[in-house]
């Protein structure tokens, strides 16, 4: 009986448990500043602008990337030791690409004249797209310790390891759903 109990306990493995915590957090975050932008918007004076191609882009390269970590995560359980390391490997360098082209976008829509300091509707771009990139740069972050592992670690498929991958991948994956949401509000809120 006791058995019983404490396997139905540990269900979730407490990293997970405090990632979800955490990305739960995040999200919240993100609907405040969601919320803010509507509210400012309503109340008029909104400045009218497209987006730099840019930002196109950079969401295809967030959404490859998701997938290309996915099929990471899926050959290390596999074992198929090469297939993991092309996999992460790739997905780093998107991720990278994805902050890259996130920059550029900003370059390119401060050329059009959206900017901090004139209308409030390029503050909050610029703020809920750097925030978003600033939680992008802790999953590098997090990719370049797993490619660490993945290059320093003799290869051998093992529950700690499984636990820390999926922890990076399911990060992953939230700032990638992140990004796509943030993208797609802002598209259709302009």
């Amino acid at each position: 009986m006791v058995q019983a109990f404490e396997n139905s306990r540990n269900k979730i493995h407490p990293h997970k448990f405090l990632l979800y915590v955490a990305i739960v957090s995040i999200s919240m975050m993100f609907a405040a500043f969601t919320s803010a932008y509507i509210v400012k918007q309503a109340q008029g004076n909104w400045l009218e602008y497209s987006f730099p191609i840019h930002f196109y882009f950079s969401t295809a390269t967030i959404v490859i990337s998701s997938f290309v970590l996915h099929r990471s995560f899926t050959a290390y359980n596999a074992g198929n030791e090469q297939r993991y390391k092309q996999f992460l490997l790739l997905g780093l360098g998107l991720g990278i690409c994805f902050v890259v082209l996130q920059y550029f976008g900003w370059l390119a829509l401060y050329e059009k004249g959206v900017d901090l300091k004139g209308n409030v509707s390029g503050s909050f771009f610029y703020l809920i797209t750097f925030i978003h990139v600033l939680h992008v740069l802790g999953g590098i972050a997090a990719l370049l310790l797993a490619v660490y592992h993945a290059f320093s670690l003799k290869f051998k498929v093992t529950a700690s390891r499984r636990v820390k991958l999926d922890l990076v991948t399911t990060y992953w994956h939230f700032v990638d759903i992140l990004w796509v949401y943030l993208f797609i509000f802002l598209l259709i809120s302009k």
